[in-house]
C-alpha cells in the first residue's frame, strides 16, 4: 500500500470495546512499543504523538475499521498518522504462519503490525469516511437488524397460525407484510373472532388499505375457516399472542419504511448514486450496501479482486489428478454477496440478464448457481462503471 522506506513505525492495533492492544515495530522488525491502550482519545493521541516525535512516520493498522475501530482510526488520522486496514480473514490466515496456537490480544496486535511491515500488499486503504457514507453505514446496519427481526416475527406468527389453523395460515401467512393483513390480525387474532366479525365488517375494515384485494381476501379467509371445525388446544392463548406479535411486526416495518426514505435521501446526495442505480436490479438498499463496502472501487485492482472479496469468485477444488470442478466460495463479505445476489435476481426481468441466466440453466446449473454466475458477470460491468464513472448501457445485440 505504501512505498518501501516511507514508513518508520508500523503500529498494529487489536481493537476492543474498552481497550486496545498496541504493538509497534520498526522496519527491521524490532519491537518498540507493546502495551494496552484505553479506548479514549487522550490516551490514543498521546501514544500516536510520542511515536511520531521519536521515530517519524507512523502507519496505524487495525483489524476492524468500523464500530470499535472507528475512534482509534479517527484519532490516528487527526494526529497525522497514516492508517490502513488488515481484513480479519487475512489476519487469521497470516496468524497461522506464526509459532504458537494461543489466541491473545498481544499476539494479534503483533501479527497485524508484522503483516503491515512485511506484507503491505495485504492491507486495504481506509479513506476518510465522508458524513454521507458514515451515516449510510449506520442506517443500513440498523435496517439489517430490523429486517432480521421482521423475518423472525413473521416466522413466529406463521408458526402459531399453522399450529391452530393451517388453512387460515395458507391464506394470510404469505401476506403478513401487507398492511391490510396486519390490521386484520391485530383486531381479530383468532379464527373465532374473524368468523364473529363477519364478511361485511372485515371488508369495510380492509378496503381502505387494500381496495382491490379486500373482498377476495375476505372470501378466501372464510373459505379457509370453513375447512376446519375443530378447535386446537392452545387457540385461546394464540389469540392473545398474535395481536401482540402483529403490532411488533407493524412497528418494525414502519421503521424500515422511515429508514428507507432517509437512506434514499443520503444516497441521492452521493455522486455515485446515479451510476449505481442505473444498473438494472440495483435499488436503494443494494446501492447503499455497495457504496459502503465498495465505494468507487479504487481499493480493488480488478473486477476479479472485487468478486473474490464478495465471495462470488468460483473456487476450483483439485487434488493430484482429481479435479472436482468449480464451487461457490464460502468466504467473503456476506452482506455484499447477498446484495449482488439479490440484484442479479431482480435483474432477471431484463433481456440481457435473462438470456445469460437461461444459458447457464441449459448448461446444467441449478437456479442458485446460475444466479451466482450472473452476479459474478455483473460485477465486471459494475467495476467498469465505477472505474470510469459511466452509466449502465445494455449490450448491443448484433443484427441478424
Amino acid at each position: 500500500m505504501t512505498a518501501d522506506g516511507e514508513i518508520d513505525i508500523y503500529l498494529g492495533l487489536d481493537v476492543g470495546k474498552g481497550e486496545h492492544h498496541a504493538t509497534a515495530l520498526a522496519p527491521a522488525g524490532k519491537k518498540v512499543f507493546d502495551k494496552r491502550l484505553p479506548n479514549t482519545e487522550p490516551k490514543l493521541r498521546e501514544v500516536f504523538t510520542k511515536l511520531q516525535a521519536k521515530h517519524g512516520i507512523v502507519l496505524v493498522v487495525v483489524d476492524q475499521p468500523a464500530s470499535i475501530g472507528a475512534l482509534p482510526l479517527a484519532v490516528a488520522r487527526d494526529a497525522g498518522c497514516r492508517v490502513a486496514y488488515l481484513p480479519g480473514l487475512t489476519m487469521r490466515r497470516i496468524a497461522d504462519l506464526y509459532p504458537g496456537e494461543a489466541k491473545t490480544d498481544a499476539r494479534d496486535a503483533h501479527v497485524i503490525a508484522d503483516a503491515a511491515r512485511a506484507m503491505p500488499h495485504t492491507l486495504r486503504a481506509v479513506e476518510p469516511a465522508d458524513e454521507t457514507v458514515a451515516e449510510l453505514e449506520m442506517l443500513t446496519g440498523f435496517d439489517d437488524d430490523l429486517a432480521t427481526e421482521a423475518t423472525r416475527t413473521k416466522n413466529r406468527l406463521r408458526g402459531l397460525l399453522t399450529q391452530i389453523h393451517p388453512p387460515l395460515e395458507k391464506v394470510v401467512g404469505p401476506r403478513l407484510g401487507h398492511p391490510a393483513v396486519l390490521t386484520l390480525l391485530e383486531r381479530f387474532g383468532s379464527p373465532a373472532q374473524l368468523r364473529k366479525a363477519g364478511r361485511r365488517r372485515l371488508v369495510t375494515l380492509l378496503r381502505p388499505k387494500a381496495p382491490r384485494m379486500a373482498e377476495r381476501l375476505v372470501e378466501d379467509i372464510f373459505t379457509a375457516l370453513d375447512e376446519q371445525s375443530v378447535i386446537v388446544p392452545g387457540t385461546d392463548a394464540a389469540a392473545l399472542i398474535i395481536p401482540s406479535l402483529v403490532s411488533t411486526l407493524g412497528s418494525v416495518l414502519d421503521q424500515r419504511t422511515l429508514l428507507a426514505s432517509r437512506i434514499e435521501e443520503l444516497l441521492e446526495a452521493h455522486p455515485l448514486s446515479a451510476v449505481l442505480t442505473s444498473m438494472p436490479g440495483i435499488g436503494v438498499r443494494t446501492a447503499a450496501r455497495i457504496l459502503i463496502d465498495v465505494g468507487d472501487g479504487s481499493a480493488f485492482a480488478t473486477a476479479g479482486h472485487l468478486a473474490a472479496y464478495a465471495g462470488l469468485a468460483p473456487v476450483t477444488r483439485a487434488s493430484g489428478s482429481s479435479i472436482r470442478g468449480e464451487h461457490p466460495a464460502r468466504r467473503g463479505n456476506k452482506q455484499l454477496k447477498r446484495a449482488f445476489y439479490l440484484a442479479a435476481f431482480a435483474s432477471l426481468s431484463q433481456p440481457e440478464s435473462r438470456t445469460y441466466y437461461d444459458r447457464k440453466r441449459r448448461e446444467g446449473k441449478h437456479h442458485v448457481a446460475a444466479l451466482i454466475a450472473l452476479a459474478r458477470r455483473r460485477i465486471d460491468v459494475l467495476f467498469a462503471m465505477l472505474r470510469d464513472g459511466t452509466f449502465y448501457e445494455p449490450p448491443v445485440t448484433a443484427a441478424a
